[in-house]
């Protein structure tokens, strides 16, 4: 596990008038759960994942990142950010050690307010379930172009089959990413994810942000605000939909999913 100075208190002066209006909300969800799927590479899972996680933590949540991926693109990005100081705890969710579990190794950090996992691509159905099953929220970034509308609607079925999601499940929305929106494909898009019974609840531009965002170990909301502020109002669509997310119902005598693992058996 990566660790890079994982609590912070909440800074007084920076959050944003949403996140306000939602205090007590927030304050009564100690966890939220957020898991980034899509079964097609290049999707900009990582992207929506690494820039969750820099929100959360620059809006002062103890935040935790886990890289199910073999690839480890958001574990470089924590690298990248380095000593930031708003810090975020990172779990190599691919790795495999043999000094201890692997409950062990991918259990929810203690204290931890908001917890991202960053899935890699072609789940089979095992993992699928393993990923999803208690997760309070799950996002499909979707691109805009032919072949990743077919990938999206597979990755769909597949999370309704094989994941047991209902289609009217309140935890699943879908984001069109890197979209151009004067553009005959966007529109194309916007109708295929409009029909799928799915909450859409945004659009992220194709803008160079992102990428120096990355390169930096930066999310785009922690950029020059300048800059970044057509991008940054893209955002408050999602958050506002995931801090509404209902607190899950708790079994008497079950453990809060909190002390879990995130699953035994992660891709890779």
């Amino acid at each position: 596990m990566l660790n890079l100075r994982l609590r912070h208190p909440k800074p007084a002066n920076t959050l944003v008038t949403q996140q306000e209006k939602q205090g007590q909300a927030i304050a009564m969800r100690p966890l939220l759960r957020i898991v980034v799927l899509n079964a097609k590479g290049g999707c900009g899972k990582t992207t929506l994942s690494t820039n969750l996680a820099g929100y959360y933590a620059s809006h002062g949540f103890s935040t935790a990142l886990l890289d199910a991926d073999v690839q480890a693109s958001s574990l470089q990005w924590l690298k990248n950010r380095g000593e930031k100081p708003a810090a975020i705890t990172g779990i190599a969710g691919a790795e495999r050690s043999g000094r201890v579990t692997r409950s062990f190794q991918l259990r929810v950090p203690p204290g931890t307010e908001r917890f991202i996992v960053d899935t890699p691509a072609a789940l089979d159905a095992l993992h699928l379930q393993d990923l999803t099953r208690d997760a309070d929220a799950i996002l499909i970034p979707v691109l805009p172009s032919d072949i990743d509308i077919h990938a999206a609607s597979r990755c769909i079925a597949d999370l309704l089959l094989a994941g047991r999601i209902k289609r009217r499940s309140e935890r699943v929305a879908v984001i069109a990413n890197r979209v151009r929106k004067n553009t005959r494909i966007y529109a194309r898009l916007r109708h295929f994810l409009q029909g799928l019974g799915i909450p859409f609840v945004t659009s992220f531009r194709d803008t160079q942000n992102y990428v120096r965002a990355s390169e930096a170990g930066l999310s785009i909301h922690e950029l020059d605000t300048r800059k970044a502020r057509p991008d940054i109002q893209d955002w408050e669509a999602l958050i506002s939909w995931l801090e509404q997310r209902p607190a899950p119902a708790v079994a008497a005598g079950k453990p809060h999913a909190a002390n879990a693992a995130v699953n035994d058996h992660p891709a890779g």
